[in-house]
């Protein structure tokens, strides 16, 4: 009897390990099973080649012609020095070329079959000779059909192609941090070359010190060269046009950086028109900090704090003040300065925008018509803006192009050429010189810079303080007369 109600108790104990043991596992799989498969859909592929195969013929390499002008080092008589004989028979010295012909590198990428092409600016800025080259090695000279300085973005077209593969641009804001990506491009001029990685970062807005930045960082390596090419998702679409790296060497560290393809997208249609028109507030702007938020009474950080108005710009117009606070735009809400920017600049010139602040505590609605955002073209920034040419032409310095030319600051104002005989070239200025200062006063931009100069008259002497190489020099600007 006891044998039989020991077996009966062992089988109902069984019964009961056994339902346990069910239920664990069963609760365990469902716990892992969306991990699972989560990693399962992030995994990479076993090889990258069918991207790789579908995108090359659409990646192009091109090459350029720059012609600068070496007035600083030429003759005021050109190739009609009438010293040039004496100097080459006696001296046995040849006057240099009054203009230098220098190259440049680069990739881009077919969006249509019609022969247009994305690229970066800097590649193809100042060129007086486009070629491109394509997967097939077929040649075709391009042109610019328009070109964006303020998002490092060209649009440009060859004709006379048939048979073009065109990639696809993707959604990258979908992307996200860990994603794997692919990027083909033509470092250091070797031909198709393919790296990959995954999105290191996304929304990065320090890295060139421009209005726009809003750089997908990614590990794939990137180098010279390798600028206008395509990031790509797994599913071969673009999300990315690369664009910049951070290094210290001049070679791929790991971090790259790529325009977000859809920032590309917002502008297309104006690319192929010619011309760029964004949205203008008028306005100049801050982030809010807790000590700001304090100060103003403010619940939160969040908002974009005025603390310029335009004169006679839409905000002064629709009345606006110093010291509101952009809480809204178009019934969204802000967040800080890059977000009003991003809005603003993506809405169409001439909307009647809603724009709601907070001003000494209280909400204020206001209907703002927006303008057309000036131009803060390179090209437009480097011309003198006064009566008198003072023969430089300067370039803002930003952490990337001093890592470019080598220098130590990360501000200042760059100068690029002297033109000879001017007054630039009087006072002593050379190409490579950081202005640091103009009358003691610090200057971190050409703009800057020309706000310095504005109004000053003919025959002034300008105090400038300039860095070369390792010393700092006070240098004196004679403003020339008429």
């Amino acid at each position: 009897m006891e044998n039989k109600t020991d077996n009966k108790t062992s089988r109902n104990l069984y019964r009961k390990n056994l339902v346990r043991s069910v239920i664990t596992v069963m609760i365990t799989i469902m716990i892992m099973l969306p991990f699972a498969l989560s990693a399962s859909a992030k995994a990479a592929p076993e090889s990258f080649s069918g991207i790789v195969k579908k995108a090359s013929p659409a990646v192009v390499y091109i090459s350029t012609k720059i012609t600068m002008k070496n007035k600083f080092y030429s003759s005021p008589y050109g190739q009609n020095d009438p010293f040039r004989d004496f100097l080459e028979r006696y001296f046995g010295e040849r006057m240099p070329p009054s203009e230098i012909p220098r190259g440049g590198l680069g990739t881009g990428f077919i969006i249509d079959k019609e022969g247009y092409i994305l690229t970066n600016n800097h590649v193809i800025e100042k060129a007086d000779e486009i070629k491109v080259t394509l997967d097939d090695e077929r040649e075709f000279q391009a042109k610019i059909i328009g070109r964006d300085p303020e998002t490092d973005v060209a649009l440009i077209k060859i004709d006379g192609a048939d048979n073009l593969k065109a990639l696809e641009l993707g959604d990258s804001d979908n992307l996200e941090v860990g994603d794997w990506v692919v990027a083909i491009g033509n470092p250091y001029g070797l031909g198709h070359t393919v790296t990959a990685g995954i999105v290191s970062a996304k929304f990065r807005n320090n890295v060139m010190g421009g209005t726009f930045d809003n750089f997908i960082q990614t590990d794939a390596s990137i180098n010279p060269g390798n600028s206008g090419g395509p990031l790509m998702n797994i599913n071969g679409e673009v999300i990315g046009i690369n664009s910049a790296i951070y290094s210290q060497t001049g070679g791929s560290v790991g971090i790259g950086f790529a325009i977000p393809v859809n920032m590309v997208k917002d502008i297309l249609s104006m690319l192929k028109a010619g011309k760029i028109e964004r949205g203008y507030l008028g306005v100049g702007i801050q982030d809010i900090n807790a000590d700001l938020k304090n100060k103003f009474n403010l619940e939160s950080e969040n908002g974009a704090l005025i603390n310029r108005i335009y004169a006679d710009g839409p905000s002064e117009k629709a009345g606006l003040k110093i010291g509101d606070v952009i809480v809204e735009f178009q019934d969204k809400e802000i967040k800080d300065t890059n977000e009003v920017i991003r809005l603003v600049s993506s809405t169409p010139v001439g909307t009647k925008a809603k724009v709601v602040v907070i001003r000494r505590g209280k909400k204020k609605n206001f209907t703002v018509t927006l303008g057309s955002r000036p131009s803060t073209d390179d090209e437009k920034a480097m011309n003198s803006p006064y009566k008198v040419d003072l023969g430089l032409d300067l370039e803002t310095l930003t952490p990337e192009k001093a890592r470019r030319y080598g220098i130590s600051e990360t501000e200042g104002v760059v100068v690029l050429r002297v033109e000879y005989g001017s007054p630039a070239a009087e006072a002593g200025l050379k190409p490579g010189d950081l202005i640091l200062e103009v009358e003691q006063k610090k200057v971190k931009t050409v703009e800057e810079f020309n706000g310095e100069l504005k109004g000053r008259k003919d025959g002034e002497t300008i105090l400038l303080l300039v860095k070369r190489e390792d010393a700092t020099v006070f240098l004196t600007l004679k403003i020339a007369e008429d």
